[in-house]
């Protein structure tokens, strides 16, 4: 090739890689606008690749997600730990979406025939309910962890509607808990928790092999605290007795001590050892004020696979490292 032509298809090739690559246009937009063939402006780009006249970078989120992860699994026995790499700018609500999104593609992957699913309801699995793909799979249940009813409404809809969202997403059989989320007296759930129907939901609930959850927390605006299920006698409790956060309206201290929690009582959520029994104990996690009730999980134990958002992992990792007061 002559040196003339060489430039002249030099300058081609930066021109279709600027149209290309800095305006967005499609390889037939740029044959329309230069007069030529879609197979000279593929030729053209690749000409610009080969010859260095065009750089194309990728930085790979997974590697700093990898880091992270590692640091995170330095401290925890955890089966599994996925950072989700969000935009630089992205908005709280933006990098729920995504965690939501990545959380729902890897439950779906874990979903085989007989499969039992857990799941506590609030605003991120209703998050991850929007994101899931339909997928039919057979001889599935989906099971709701604690009831969702209150005081001024016995039947609550929010709860169930994500356990029937994800039953039809699988075609399986949803299995709803028609109880108050909290119970006025203790006395009252012992004695409902000896009822034949409720038992079968209980043990239905401990055979789960995938349990899904998220952190509840009063910093987050959490839908147990924002959804009329707390009185002001339980939110002075949860504050004087340290309480950092829920899993399934169960609360913990920041060791992750569970059992003798008082208001646990009267929950009508699951006692925690069934989210240690089950293969697939999964917390999914987005936002700074769900760390200190996320360390206080992973101080009891009550988790084995963790996603959470690459800021929230920064967070977390930072503490961890006593970079950043818990």
């Amino acid at each position: 090739m002559a040196n003339g032509d060489r430039q002249e298809t030099a300058y081609m090739a930066v021109r279709v890689a600027r149209l290309y690559y800095f305006q967005n246009m499609t390889t037939a937009a740029i044959a329309d606008e230069i007069g030529t063939s879609r197979a000279t402006v593929s030729r053209l780009l690749s000409y610009a690749l080969d010859r260095g006249l065009v750089e194309i970078r990728v930085n790979d989120p997974q590697e700093v997600s990898g880091n992270l992860e590692s640091a995170i699994a330095g401290r925890y026995r955890l089966r599994s730990i996925q950072v989700v790499p969000v935009p630089a700018n992205a908005t709280e609500k933006q990098n729920l979406q995504r965690v939501a999104a990545h959380a729902a593609a890897y439950v779906s992957s874990l979903v085989t025939p007989s499969t039992v699913i857990g799941l506590a309801w609030g605003t991120t699995l209703a998050e991850i309910a929007d994101k899931l793909l339909p997928r039919r799979v057979h001889d599935v249940d989906v099971v709701q962890l604690n009831g969702s009813g209150t005081g001024l409404n016995f039947v609550d809809t929010f709860g169930e509607s994500i356990v029937s969202r994800f039953a039809q997403n699988y075609g399986a059989r949803a299995h709803h808990f028609p109880v108050p989320a909290f119970f006025d007296f203790a006395d009252t759930r012992t004695a409902l928790w000896r009822e034949k129907s409720i038992k079968s939901i209980r043990a239905l609930q401990d055979r789960a092999s995938i349990v899904l959850f998220s952190i509840g927390a009063e910093a987050t605006g959490s839908h147990v605290h924002t959804g009329g299920y707390l009185g002001e006698e339980e939110r002075d409790m949860i504050r004087q007795q340290g309480l950092v956060g829920d899993i399934a309206t169960v609360f913990f201290r920041q060791d992750g001590s569970w059992r003798d929690v008082a208001l646990n009582a009267r929950s009508s959520g699951p006692d925690l050892d069934c989210l240690q029994r089950a293969a697939h104990s999964i917390c999914v996690v987005s936002g700074a004020g769900k760390i200190p009730g996320l360390r206080a999980a992973l101080e009891g134990g009550f988790i084995n696979e963790l996603v959470i958002d690459e800021p929230s992992a920064r967070l977390l990792v930072a503490q961890l490292q006593g970079q950043a007061s818990p």
